[in-house]
């Protein structure tokens, strides 16, 4: 009987304990059972996520909606059914950024998951860090780019010139070849530079971004976010059909991707009417597809070659550079996919995005 009395008040302790620490802890924590109801939340995570004490019980499903990441419940159900931990970047409707780990309960003398501890710590400020950083490599591989292809042809052209000038004049004086020594080698020491600049072995280790394995929808909610007043502005609707979800890819990459087709599916739109985009992901044979279709002004047959070219520009009364679809195409064909576009002059288009499935 002592011995009985001895362990009740063990676990009363031991529960006294877990109450006490999930009362004062400051990290956002959930513990969902293994049947998905959320048995325990801190008070962070009251705040955060708008929780009430009444939710206590409920299943998790049935308040999915406090929670930004639609594949939360899926993830809940990996973890007790694998035994595995399982760590993902989500972002809350706050526009913070959390990196969420997914932990199973295990009862020691059973050895069975009996459910998850969820537990949300904070990177907003790592994130922001990153996105900067990534801006700021775009912006040197466009610099770079530009320089590459804009100025090296122009610099060969000129010092072919300067070659046959100085094999057609009759001036041959000393004068007259010494400066134009100094002109050819000035050129030849622009080009070094630019060479120096521009070497692919030197860009590929400097810039390469790193892949990772992504959440598509996470990365299709900070596009959003980026495009919030875009679409606020133009009432654009944007439908979504995920049925791949992991993708395994480079952040910065993947979200340039997709930002510019969407961003391109919201500008290019005939006056006064409403951006309707439909967004689907799918597998097709050793490709993760992404496809943007839009119901905007279309592009001519005899157009669409050109819309992958630097600096061209579909519509010319549409604000731009002309080298969205540019770096969209780089980027994708670099790294052994490619892209396609359907489309008919006023029929909105669709581009097709094909990566390269990792195995």
């Amino acid at each position: 009987m002592e011995n009985e009395q001895e362990k009740m008040r063990k676990l009363i302790k031991l529960n006294d304990e877990l109450e006490n620490y999930f009362r004062n802890t400051i990290i956002p924590q959930l513990f969902v059972d293994r049947n998905l109801i959320l048995r325990k939340f801190t008070p962070p995570a009251m705040k955060q996520f708008s929780l009430k004490r009444d939710d206590v019980g409920r299943p998790i499903i049935d308040i999915k909606d406090h929670f930004r990441f639609p594949s939360i419940i899926d993830d809940i159900s990996w973890v007790i059914d694998n035994n595995g931990i399982l760590e993902k970047e989500v972002q809350t409707t706050d526009f913070r950024w959390y990196e969420m780990n997914i932990i199973p309960y295990v009862v020691a003398k059973t050895k069975k998951t009996n459910g998850v501890i969820i537990t949300f710590i904070e990177i907003t400020a790592r994130i922001k860090d990153l996105k900067s950083q990534e801006t700021l490599v775009a912006h040197h591989e466009t610099l770079l780019d530009t320089i590459s292809h804009d100025i090296k042809t122009p610099l060969t052209s000129l010092l072919l010139t300067v070659n046959h000038l100085k094999q057609i004049s009759t001036d041959k004086s000393d004068a007259f070849l010494k400066l134009f020594g100094i002109l050819e080698n000035s050129i030849k020491k622009m080009q070094e530079v630019i060479h120096e600049l521009t070497d692919a072995g030197k860009l590929k280790n400097k810039y390469q971004a790193e892949e990772e394995l992504l959440d598509f929808e996470n990365i299709l909610e900070d596009v959003r976010l980026t495009l919030a007043s875009t679409i606020i502005e133009s009432h654009a609707k944007i439908t979504t059909e995920i049925n791949v979800s992991e993708i395994f890819y480079s952040r910065r990459k993947l979200r340039s991707v997709v930002y510019n087709l969407v961003n391109n599916a919201i500008k290019f739109q005939p006056p006064g009417q409403t951006p309707e985009i439909f967004i689907k992901t799918e597998k097709q044979k050793d490709f993760i597809v992404i496809s943007v279709k839009d119901n905007g002004i279309g592009i001519d047959a005899a157009k669409q070659h050109k819309v992958f070219a630097k600096y061209e520009r579909i519509d010319k009364s549409v604000e731009g550079s002309g080298i969205g679809l540019y770096l969209v195409n780089e980027t994708v064909t670099t790294g052994g996919g490619k892209i396609k576009l359907k489309s008919k002059l006023g029929e909105g288009a669709e581009f097709k995005v094909y990566l390269p499935m990792h195995n």
